[in-house]
């Protein structure tokens, strides 16, 4: 009876450590099941967001002072322009015309079919509206007393897909004043949020014009 009741007592004892052990390996199984699915979800959601919708963007050099300053990490709206004519004013990250792979950032100021002219500091846009040209005024986002001096090249005309871009720091950018103006199929997407510093944390409109 001894050696029966100790046997069965050993019996009863693997069968319900085997269950424990079935137990866990499911209650694992189910939590990585559930890990997976999350991670699946999450790709879902982020990849398309982080390749069609949006992308951070790191500002290098001085080129757009006083509004960008070096080590600044922007969130580029690569969606916007699916929609809508990218505008003047707008800041925009797009492919060097002649080196694709590298990427800068600029601030449009001519629009398709527009001549701009540089003329004693200042910027002349000639369109439909202004047939003999205007200034434009940039005070809102240009250093104090700052001028816009030609490197070379005086005259632009863009043709209907074309844009003509600024650094806002004209004394340290190079741009359409020195590579020409950008096609449209360059342009990544507009500047969006200013995500770092955290104490400049901005989202950025377009300036208004007197134009």
């Amino acid at each position: 009876m001894f050696n029966g009741s100790s046997k069965q007592n050993n019996d009863q004892f693997e069968w319900k450590t085997k269950s424990t052990y079935d137990s866990i390996w499911r209650t694992l199984g189910e939590f990585f099941v559930e890990i997976i699915k999350v991670v699946i979800i999450s790709l879902a959601i982020i990849i398309p967001v982080r390749y069609f919708l949006i992308q951070p963007f790191y500002v290098k050099g001085a080129s757009m002072e006083p509004s960008f300053h070096d080590h600044e990490y922007l969130i580029i709206n690569e969606i916007v322009y699916r929609f809508e004519e990218p505008q003047r004013g707008d800041i925009v990250v797009f492919r060097y015309p002649k080196q694709p792979s590298q990427y800068f950032i600029k601030r449009i100021i001519g629009l398709p079919g527009e001549k701009i002219k540089i003329k004693a500091g200042e910027i002349i846009i000639y369109n439909d509206e202004f047939p003999e040209g205007i200034t434009l005024n940039e005070e809102v986002y240009l250093f104090e007393d700052e001028e816009t001096p030609h490197l070379g090249k005086t005259e632009f005309i863009l043709e209907e897909d074309e844009y003509f871009v600024l650094g806002d720091n004209r004394d340290a950018s190079l741009d359409s004043r020195k590579f020409g103006p950008v096609s449209q199929r360059l342009i990544i997407g507009k500047a969006w949020v200013r995500g770092w510093p955290l104490e400049k944390i901005t989202i950025f409109d377009t300036p208004e014009y007197n134009l």
